[in-house]
């Protein structure tokens, strides 16, 4: 189950942030406003200095959508939860990241995924009742 601050989410965000990386040159500018720290920058393999790109610990996004409204890249895309995985899937970066991080990346967001199609769900019988 998704956690902030330690404890496991009741309900998801209706969206989740998601940083094309191909499209951000690693500015920070959604670092510094993102309210809950989820943003980080991670950096190139190659030339650590100069390729570095931001990703987004989603279990912690609150889906607030200041990242992307600061994001001067137009690099953040703001997702409907239930579709998390598919744009996270597509997001690019450096192969080896992708690679190297495929796995926590895709599997995380199809939890959350799957996790909001459940409450949903519930929300949908409970309206029926």
């Amino acid at each position: 189950m998704a956690k902030v601050a330690g404890k496991p989410r009741k309900k998801l965000p209706k969206e989740l942030a998601v940083i094309r990386a191909d499209n951000c040159t690693g500015c920070e500018a959604c670092i510094e406003v993102c309210p809950v720290d989820c943003i980080y920058k991670v950096p190139g393999e190659d030339q650590p200095s100069l390729q570095s790109f931001c990703d987004i610990d989603l279990e912690r996004c609150i889906g607030c959508s200041l990242c992307e409204r600061w994001c001067p890249w137009d690099a953040i895309d703001m997702v409907v939860t239930p579709e998390i995985a598919k744009h996270v899937a597509d997001k690019g970066g450096p192969p080896s990241y992708v690679e190297k991080n495929w796995e926590p990346l895709v599997s995380v967001a199809q939890s959350l995924a799957e996790l909001a199609a459940e409450q949903i769900a519930e929300a949908a019988a409970k309206k029926k009742k």
